[in-house]
């Protein structure tokens, strides 16, 4: 029996490290831009940037921070929070990006879960950090990422952030880590009950960014300026912060202000040629340049995920402005990405209608990933575009299990997505449905099941299901439908007040709408498939704001 032959390269870990170094090294004069808190534009250039990198590394180390340990934050994409990146993960640490969107409760029970030793936040945070920093004892510290002269004032004792770089001299070696290591963890917006924790290591955390980079998916290189609009807290912003470095892209970063004005002038004022984020931000721009009649001058590509991206949207960025919107899904659990919706070449000499009708997909997989669709005997359906079935994928980047989760998610080696969806004989791939009720708002999750608890907690309220409603902004907002107790009373306004404080602001619903009765399957559970049915042509009074 011939023994295999062993391959003689050498081995040299994919370490997160590696990419800002190699970007420092290679492209050590590109500018990261950021648009800061403070109000002003910050510039420096790679080589800054791994320089603080390693003095935030050597700041840690000093505090007794050790590899395995997470260090959280609660913070805007900016040069900072870029740093924190890699000068948590350079050494071992595990940099574990916090939702600052998510109800003070949900935060808290993901700091505690998450067992992090020191929270670093932007300044525009410290009221939150003062409603926090009781509830999670285990915090050693936390940093303000300002110098010493805007700490902001606050009942929680907090160290500086530039004061705890500027005290190292940045005289520092990464660290040769096991490639397997972990480096980020990012949570779920726990939809159904607590948020569950997604452990990224550096090895996936770099063929991630190398598949970001692909030409079928972002196609950066060093001749492109990148702006992630979607949030660094938000799943990596998409590994964005990684591509830029292992290309050579100049990044630039654009803090709080994502209105239509703000975006606009930061992309026009730093020639921005690529961008990412979720519909409702893109609305906004478009909005702001429709009113105006102020044109894109260097962006030509931006990817649009979170949510369904509406066609009208795909084709006002195509025909008005000569931009390429590219359709991708993902989710936390994959790094995110997943599929991508762009052509090939045959693809490209079809009709402009198949174009358009592939193009208005989800897309098909970039190399890494693999997925299948299947019934509900477990099966494999077939690719005709037609059958629908749960979603199923696996890759290098997806995850095996949850943080300090003893259940595996898998079956039979796949991870279950929780989507319904088709695939086409191109290998395009569009979501239909939702297998779980779930409400998705600008981009963020939203549990009807969280919204009919609260709502039943009334003692007026005897039965309520909460349901999608389409909404021309923030696509998905919520419905609530509910059945009044006998001989009791209760009006919108006072149910709608019964949420504050109980559920994030952004999670309470738009409208609600009194019924005799809800209707049941034969198992008794809430028929939400009527229920839709019978208000798709329900009008919010969100909805009419925004249309007039």
């Amino acid at each position: 029996m011939t023994t295999p032959l062993p391959g003689q390269m050498m081995d040299v870990p994919l370490t997160v490290s590696s990419l800002l170094a190699h970007a420092s090294r290679h492209f050590g004069t590109t500018e990261i831009v950021s648009k800061r808190v403070e109000g002003d534009v910050h510039r420096y250039t790679y080589r800054d940037c791994e320089k603080r990198a390693k003095q935030l590394a050597q700041g840690l180390i000093a505090l007794g921070v050790e590899a395995g340990d997470r260090i959280g934050t609660l913070a805007w994409n900016g040069y900072r929070h870029l740093e924190i990146y890699y000068g948590t993960t350079g050494f071992g640490a595990v940099c574990h990006t916090i939702n600052p969107r998510l109800f003070p409760e949900q935060i808290v029970y993901i700091v505690n879960h998450a067992d992090d030793r020191y929270v670093m936040f932007d300044t525009t945070f410290a009221a939150l950090v003062d409603a926090l920093a009781p509830k999670c004892p285990n915090v050693r510290g936390w940093i303000a990422l300002a110098d010493d002269a805007r700490l902001p004032r606050m009942t929680t004792p907090v160290m500086g952030y530039e004061a705890l770089v500027r005290a190292e001299d940045g005289d520092f070696d990464w660290p040769l880590l096991d490639e397997r290591l972990a480096s980020y963890l990012c949570y779920t917006s726990g939809t159904t009950g607590n948020p569950k924790g997604a452990l990224y290591s550096h090895r996936s955390t770099v063929l991630h960014a190398y598949a970001v980079s692909l030409p079928n998916a972002s196609g950066l290189s060093a001749r492109d300026c990148a702006l992630p609009v979607v949030p660094m807290f938000h799943v990596n912003a998409w590994g964005i912060p990684h591509a830029a470095p292992l290309t050579g892209a100049k990044l630039v970063l654009p803090g709080k202000d994502l209105d239509g004005k703000s975006l606009y002038e930061l992309m026009e004022a730093e020639h921005v040629t690529y961008s990412a984020g979720v519909p409702t931000v893109w609305l906004g721009l478009l909005n702001y340049m429709r009113e105006t009649g102020l044109r894109l001058t260097s962006l030509k590509r931006t990817v649009i995920g979170g949510s369904a991206c509406p066609p009208a949207m795909l084709s006002t960025f195509r025909d008005d402005y000569g931009v390429e919107a590219i359709h991708g899904w993902g989710m936390t659990e994959m790094s995110p990405l997943g599929t991508v919706a762009r052509l090939n070449g045959e693809q490209a000499q079809r009709s402009p209608d198949e174009q358009r009708s592939l193009l208005e997909k989800q897309g098909h997989v970039i190399y890494g990933v693999d997925m299948k669709i299947v019934g509900n005997d477990g099966r494999e359906l077939p690719w005709d575009g037609v059958a629908f079935g749960e979603l199923y994928v696996r890759g290098p980047w997806i995850i095996d299990g949850y943080f300090r989760s003893d259940v595996s998610p898998l079956v039979d080696g796949w991870f279950p997505t929780g989507d319904v969806a088709t695939i086409d004989r191109d290998g395009f791939m569009r979501i239909t449905d939702r297998s779980k009720d779930l409400i998705k708002s600008g981009g963020e999750w939203i549990s009807s099941i969280e919204i009919e608890n609260q709502a039943v907690a009334h003692p007026a309220v005897a039965e309520a299901a909460c349901i999608a409603c389409a909404h021309p902004d923030w696509k998905e907002r919520p419905l609530l439908v509910v059945v009044k107790r006998a001989d009791a009373e209760v009006t919108r306004e006072e149910l709608l007040g019964f949420y504050q404080d109980k559920v994030a602001r952004w999670w309470i619903p738009d409208d609600v709408v009194f019924v005799d009765e809800l209707p049941h399957t034969a198992t008794g559970k809430l028929n939400k498939l009527v229920l839709r049915e019978r208000f798709r042509d329900h009008i919010l009074p969100s909805a009419c704001k925004v249309v007039n």
